[in-house]
Order: structure tokens, then sequence, then C-alpha cells
């Protein structure tokens, strides 16, 4: 791994960390609250790839898994793996690194017309959002006890959010790719 690799890895994990700054929104009956979290996710996987940006998240959880304060709310610690919203948690490695893998595959150069835009979208709902949801619903579920579908059916209300992180992520990783070409020097 370069010096470029890992300097990326670890200012995309700090930029998560940012993100997750932002106070949480609690919702009635749901014990997840809102967080910019997933917007840190489809971001890192869209502008690093799906190694860095696997690692990213991967080193963000690291740093709370050791007690850092870097959670939204300022948690930290091993017990929050285990709870409600652990599995999301877990999920946004895999996350990122969905995201980065169908961002390379979808997007194409040079960055002209809307493809790159469609590309990065599609690329930051099936990752930021599929593949995250795919680990943190099942997990709520059994963590909670209650059915999955209804679990799934809780979920739904953070659905029109998430749409508007993955607005933000495409925009931003078009803008940048277009000036500082990250992307295709990804691993």
């Amino acid at each position: 791994m370069r010096t470029k690799d890992t300097v990326l890895i670890a200012l995309f994990a700090a930029l998560i960390v940012v993100l997750s700054l932002a106070p949480p929104i609690p919702l009635p009956a749901i014990p997840v609250p809102v967080t910019l979290q997933s917007l840190g996710v489809m971001l890192t996987g869209a502008m690093l790839g799906p190694v860095r940006g696997g690692l990213a998240c991967l080193l963000y959880l690291a740093l709370a898994a050791i007690g850092l304060p870097v959670l939204p709310g300022g948690r930290g610690g091993l017990g929050v793996f285990f709870g409600p919203t652990g599995g999301f948690l877990i999920g946004m490695a895999l996350g990122a690194f969905v995201t980065g893998w169908m961002a390379r595959t979808l997007v194409r150069f040079p960055m002209q017309g809307a493809r790159p835009l469609a590309g990065y979208a599609v690329a930051c709902v099936a990752g930021g959002i599929g593949m995250v949801y795919l680990i943190g619903v099942p997990w709520l579920a059994a963590v909670t006890q209650m059915p999955i579908a209804k679990a799934a059916m809780a979920m739904l209300v953070f659905i029109p959010g998430d749409l508007v992180k993955v607005a933000v992520a495409t925009w931003a990783a078009w803008r940048v790719e277009r000036v500082w070409p990250v992307l295709r020097e990804s691993p």
C-alpha cells in the first residue's frame, strides 16, 4: 500500500467521524436514529473505490470498537456493535466496498453527460443503502425480537433521507472526480 492510499483511507475515516458528529435524530418506536454516517459510506466508496473505501470504513469501525467516541451521540466501544444499530455499523464496510466496486464498474470516463451521474447514483443506492440495510435490518429484527418484515417496514421512514444523501454523494463524487481523478487510480 502506498503512502497516498494510507492517507486517503485515514482522511475518509476522519470524514465519516465528522459526519457522525452531527447529532443523531431519534425517531419514535425505532431504536435506530437518523445520522449522516451513510453519507460518509457513500462518499467513501464512490470516491476511493472498493478497497480503499472498505478499509476507510473498517478503520472508522475499529476506532469505535476500541472505545473512541466516534459514533453518533459520542458513543463507542464493543457494546454498540451488539445493540440494534450493530448490523448497520457492520454493513457500512460492505456498503463502501460495494459502492466503490459499482462506481468503478459503472462510471465511465470522460466525465461528461448524465451517464457518470447515473453510475454514481446506482452505486450509492446499491452500496450505501442496499448493502447496509441487507445486514442492518435482520440484525435489528434479531436484537429487538421483532419480525423481520416489521423491521423492514420500520426502515422505510429512512429512505427519503437516504435518497437525499445519494444525491449529495453522487454530485460530490462526480464533481471531485472531474478535477481530482481518485477513482481512476483506485486499487
